[in-house]
């Protein structure tokens, strides 16, 4: 998996990022100096502690922030242009999918902005309704739906357009471990069906070395990364690898690189 990942094109490049924040308080450093490599078909996770930038990174792939030095580019252009270009697929940590629009309606939404035909709008549908697994529920509503069930159809949504790049942001941190570990293996199937570049944030050390071929470990403001790992672990992953000899040891580096994070914490 790893020389595959190597050979593979760049589609997310970071160099120097800096972004500053100016707030009545002060500048508020959100981002320092960081430089990330990601190449395509990459499951790339970012975690650190709660406000060491993971989010800001995210939302400055996404064009939703301007860095204030250094530069970044997705598919070899700007961010703003990548957006301009559909290059991604952005899943917030809610579903924030419209309580009077069914789910398929929501999930049609971004197709109804870009002005894709109502033939294409409804096959769309049905194809991504059917990779996240909710064939059949296209006419239930959100309140019908479980959490998990309607942080799916978020991705399908995010999906329906078919962006090379997909933008995750915590979007299981507020689901139990159960739905959240079932959710874990369907984005592993779905991103093997779909072989999308996603950057994904999260808390959680487990489910960042389940999930991911490199771990960006990111430290306290401002944020910069202290570690980036590069996953061994092979591409089918069932729930018990977990307990393997070599999850735990990518995880011990993970904690390890969280540790020094906060050592260097000024």
């Amino acid at each position: 998996m790893k020389d595959t990942m190597v050979s593979a094109a760049t589609v997310i490049e970071a160099s120097d990022l800096s972004l500053t924040f100016d707030t009545n308080d002060g500048p508020v450093h959100a981002l320092k100096d960081v430089s990330l490599s990601i190449a395509k078909g990459e499951f790339v996770s970012f975690i650190g502690p709660s406000g060491c930038g993971k989010t800001t990174f995210l939302r400055c792939i996404a064009a939703l922030e301007t860095p204030t030095a250094g530069t970044l580019t997705v598919n070899g252009m700007s961010a703003d242009a990548a957006r301009r270009a559909r290059a991604y697929g952005y899943v917030f940590q809610a579903a924030g999918l419209y309580p009077w629009r069914t789910i398929a309606g929501n999930v049609r939404l971004p197709l109804e902005i870009m002005g894709f035909s109502k033939s294409e709008q409804a096959e769309r549908v049905e194809k991504v309704l059917a990779l996240v697994d909710l064939e059949g529920f296209g006419k239930k509503f959100p309140w019908q739906l479980s959490g998990g069930m309607q942080q799916r159809a978020s991705i399908a949504r995010a999906l329906a357009f078919d962006a090379d790049i997909l933008l995750m942001d915590e979007p299981f941190g507020a689901l139990d471990e159960i739905v959240r570990d079932h959710l874990n293996e369907e984005l592993l199937k779905l991103w093997a069906r779909t072989e999308k570049t996603i950057g994904f944030v999260t808390h959680s050390i487990p489910e960042a070395v389940y999930l991911s071929t490199k771990i960006v470990v990111m430290s306290p403001r401002p944020g910069r990364i202290t570690d980036v790992i590069e996953s061994t672990l092979p591409k089918e992953r069932p729930l018990d690898i977990r307990d393997s000899a070599e999850f735990i040891a990518i995880a011990h580096r993970v904690r390890e690189g969280l540790r020094a994070g906060h050592g260097d914490e000024v």
